[in-house]
C-alpha cells in the first residue's frame, strides 16, 4: 500500500540518532505532524516533545493514541527489547522496529550467536557462559587476544577486547562476579578475535523486502588511533570505501538474505533495521553482531545520503509491505559526523555546562543534539556523555571532514572532547 496521505509521526528517543530522524521526517511532505518523546535540547526546538521516557511502554502507547499517531519510529534498543513495537501493533499503530522476539538479536548476544550458527551465517568461533569457572577454563585453552562480551544490552560498552590473558580473565570476573554490567553481564560470550577492518551495514526490511544502505564505519574507541575503552561511538563516515560492490554483494548473499530466511524459519516477523556489524577478514566478511535499530552515530551520516523520501519507506516496512522503489541515494557524496563528548566519557562525566554555538553553519552541515537539555532560560546545557554530533556532507570525504571539524571547533563548552582522526582509514 503506497502512502497516499500525510501521516502523524512519533519518534522515540533522546539521542543524536533521533534528532537526525526527526530532521529527515521534517523534510517529507508526507509528514503531517512530527513529535518526539522524550527528545533533547535540540529536538525540542524543532518539534513538540513530550516528557515520556523511552522505556515507559504503556505511557508511550497512550501518547501515540492520544496524539493520533500513525507511525512510531523507535530509536533505542531498550524499548524494543521490552516489547514496545508489539504493544503499539496491538493497538493498530504502525511501528518501525522489531517485536520483542526479533529484538533478541541485539538484547542477547548469546541468542544472536546461536542464530548465526543455526542459519549458517559466517561469524567468529565462540562459547557462552554463565559460570565463572567454566569461562576461565575456556580461556585456559583459548589464549588472548580474545573478545569477552556481556550478552545483554550495555549501551555499546559491554565488549572487552582483551589483548592479554590477564585482561580476559579480569573481564570474566568483572562481568560474572562483580556485576560490572549488571544483569547484562550475567551471561558472557567469549569469541575469537577477528582481524581486519570493521564496517556497518544497515538494511531496512519489512520482513519480506529489504533495502541496503551504504556501508558506514564507526569509531568506537574513545582515543585517537582507536585506543582506550569502547564508547557508544565517537564519529562515523559513509560510504566506507573498504566495502566495494563485490563485498556488498557478498554481504547481501551470505549475511542479510540468510538472516531474513532464518527469521522467517524461526517464526519471527521482523520489521525495522537489521544493522550488521561486520569484520572484513582475509577469509571474507564475518558477522560480529546485529543491532536492531538505526546506529548512533551512523544514522547521522546515512540519512543525509538518502535522496528519497524516507517516510513512506519506513511506513511500508512498519506495515510489513513491499518497500517503495526507486530508492535513490546521493552516491556522489560522502558524509562524516564528529561527536563532541563531555570530559570523562565513557566513564563518569561532567554535566550542566553551557554550550555556545556558532552564529551560522554551512547548509551542508548539521549540528545534531544528543546529551543536551534546555533550561528555563532557554539556554542549551550538557547532560550526557555524547553531547553533540557535527554532521557534514560533501562531494568528497576530505571536504566533509573539513566542514565538520571547522564547525566543531566553533562550538564551545567546558570539558569538550573530540577525536581528530575520524575517517582516518578512508582518508589515508
Amino acid at each position: 500500500m503506497s502512502l497516499s496521505k500525510a501521516i502523524n509521526i512519533l519518534v522515540i528517543g533522546s539521542g543524536g540518532r533521533e534528532h537526525a530522524i526527526v530532521e529527515k521526517c521534517l523534510q517529507s511532505p508526507l509528514a503531517a505532524k512530527v513529535i518526539a518523546a522524550p527528545g533533547n535540547g535540540g529536538i525540542v526546538g524543532r518539534v513538540p516533545c513530550f516528557p515520556v521516557a523511552a522505556e515507559a511502554i504503556e505511557e508511550l502507547v497512550k501518547l501515540a493514541v492520544e496524539q493520533a499517531i500513525e507511525l512510531v519510529i523507535v530509536g533505542p534498543e531498550v524499548p524494543l527489547s521490552m516489547g514496545l513495537a508489539d504493544a503499539l501493533r496491538a493497538r493498530g499503530i504502525a511501528a518501525f522496529g522489531p517485536g520483542r522476539d526479533g529484538a533478541q538479536l541485539e538484547s542477547s548476544k548469546a541468542f544472536c550467536k546461536d542464530f548465526f550458527a543455526r542459519h549458517g551465517i559466517p561469524t567468529a568461533a565462540y562459547a557462552t557462559f554463565t559460570d565463572v569457572n567454566a569461562a576461565l577454563e575456556y580461556l585456559d585453552s583459548h589464549p588472548a587476544p580474545i573478545v569477552v562480551k556481556a550478552s545483554g544490552l550495555a549501551a555499546g560498552k559491554g565488549v572487552i577486547m582483551a589483548e592479554t590473558d590477564a585482561e580476559a580473565r579480569a573481564a570474566v570476573h568483572a562481568m560474572l562476579e562483580e556485576d560490572a554490567f549488571g544483569d547484562s553481564g550475567k551471561e558472557v560470550v567469549i569469541e575469537e578475535w577477528l582481524r581486519g577492518e570493521e564496517a556497518s551495514i544497515h538494511a531496512i526490511t519489512s520482513g519480506q523486502d529489504v533495502i541496503l544502505l551504504p556501508a558506514s564505519q564507526d569509531h568506537k574507541r574513545v582515543g585517537e588511533g582507536d585506543t582506550g575503552p569502547n564508547t557508544g561511538g565517537m564519529g562515523a563516515y559513509a560510504p566506507a570505501p573498504a566495502v566495494d560492490t563485490a563485498i556488498m554483494e557478498t554481504i547481501q548473499r551470505e549475511v542479510i538474505e540468510p538472516t531474513l530466511r532464518g527469521l522467517k524459519e524461526d517464526g519471527i516477523d521482523f520489521r525495522g533495521i537489521l544493522y550488521a556489524g561486520i569484520m572484513l577478514t582475509a577469509n571474507g566478511p564475518k558477522m560480529l553482531e546485529y543491532n536492531v535499530r538505526f546506529g548512533d552515530p551512523e544514522t547521522q551520516v546515512l540519512l543525509p545520503l538518502i535522496e528519497s523520501d524516507l517516510v513512506p519507506v519506513l511506513y511500508a516496512a512498519a506495515l510489513g509491505e513491499p518497500l517503495p522503489r526507486p530508492f535513490r541515494l546521493r552516491d556522489d557524496h560522502s558524509a562524516m559526523v564528529v561527536v563532541l563528548s563531555a570530559e570523562g566519557y565513557p566513564g563518569s562525566y561532567r554535566q550542566g555546562d553551557a554550550i555556545e554555538f556558532p552564529d551560522s553553519v554551512p547548509d551542508s552541515v548539521r549540528i545534531l543534539h544528543a546529551g543536551t537539555r534546555r533550561n528555563i532560560s532557554d539556554h542549551i546545557l550538557t547532560c550526557g556523555g555524547r553531547v553533540l554530533g557535527v554532521s557534514a556532507i560533501a562531494p568528497s570525504l576530505s571536504r566533509a571532514a573539513a566542514l565538520a571539524y571547522e564547525t566543531a571547533d566553533q562550538i564551545c563548552f567546558e570539558g569538550k572532547y573530540l577525536r581528530r582522526d575520524i575517517g582516518h582509514r578512508a582518508l589515508r
